[in-house]
């Protein structure tokens, strides 16, 4: 499985791009017209009940647009916050302090949203199913996105696709499902396998063949209880499939190890914060 990397380096570089793209190509006009010299002090506050994340970008933000800026951190990346907590300080030129608000803002309501609707997802499914994430994340923010999910108690699924053999519903649809497991068995390379079936004749079809998880797509309750029965002793097992925060209680009580949820990184909604001055 590839390391999620999340380098001071590397939030640094995010955070210029994104202050560009923002500013490109006159800076902030508006903010142009206050006194340059004027300090205040702002607090970042959460207006709702959350788990916090993206610190380091928002403190980063305020800290390239100006490194006289004092960014004074209340609470840490993963802390559980409630409504109208303070999880931030910030004095320096109100100037630069608004330049980069919206941006700061951005990366924290976006990064403490998928971590906590991931939390969300991991207390309803309890200690013994973990909640993994999927490749379903915005192109290059893959890294940020993942990081979030640990942050809310899930667990990263594969990040790429060299991490594992995913033999899914596409690729058997364009070959033998047996013959796909047995050239991965014998090209896994240490790398694990992971057969995706969405009935229990395929399940069958695969047991006793040498790979690590069996991945139940879009099943029943009925037939996923039945499925992780017959394979319990044999192999890992998850459930994927639109499973959202009313069923997950129930996919999880079937005994598989693992689900997957797509929506905690393409569907997670922002967390609102606000800068008050």
């Amino acid at each position: 499985m590839s390391k999620i990397k999340l380098s001071e380096t590397f939030i640094k570089d995010r955070v210029k791009l994104a202050l560009a793209e923002d500013l490109y190509p006159d800076g902030d006009i508006t903010t142009d017209l206050l006194n340059k010299n004027e300090i205040i002090t702002a607090k970042l506050i959460s207006n709702q009940k959350a788990i916090v994340g993206g610190l380091l970008f928002t403190k980063h933000t305020f800290k390239q647009v100006d490194k006289k800026i004092r960014f004074i951190l209340k609470k840490k990346d993963g802390s559980s916050v409630k409504k109208k907590s303070v999880v931030a300080i910030i004095k320096g030129k109100a100037s630069s302090i608004l330049v980069a608000e919206r941006v700061a803002l951005n990366f924290l309501s976006h990064i403490s949203g998928i971590a906590t609707k991931t939390n969300q997802f991991v207390k309803l499914a309890g200690k013994k199913c973990k909640i993994c994430c999927t490749r379903k994340t915005i192109p290059n923010y893959r890294v940020i996105q993942k990081y979030a999910v640990r942050l809310g108690g899930g667990t990263n699924h594969r990040f790429n696709l060299s991490d594992e053999f995913l033999i899914k519903d596409n690729h058997i649809a364009s070959s033998s499902l047996k013959e796909l497991v047995s050239l991965a068995v014998k090209n896994k390379r240490g790398k694990k396998i992971t057969v995706e079936v969405d009935n229990l004749r395929q399940l069958k079809e695969i047991i006793g063949l040498k790979f690590n998880t069996v991945l139940f797509d879009n099943m029943s309750i009925k037939n996923l209880r039945t499925g992780v029965k017959l394979v319990k002793n044999n192999y890992e097992t998850e459930a994927s499939g639109n499973i959202n925060l009313k069923t997950v209680k129930s996919v999880s009580a079937t005994g598989v190890n693992r689900i997957s949820v797509g929506s905690i990184t393409h569907s997670a909604p922002a967390v609102d914060f606000k800068l008050e001055i």
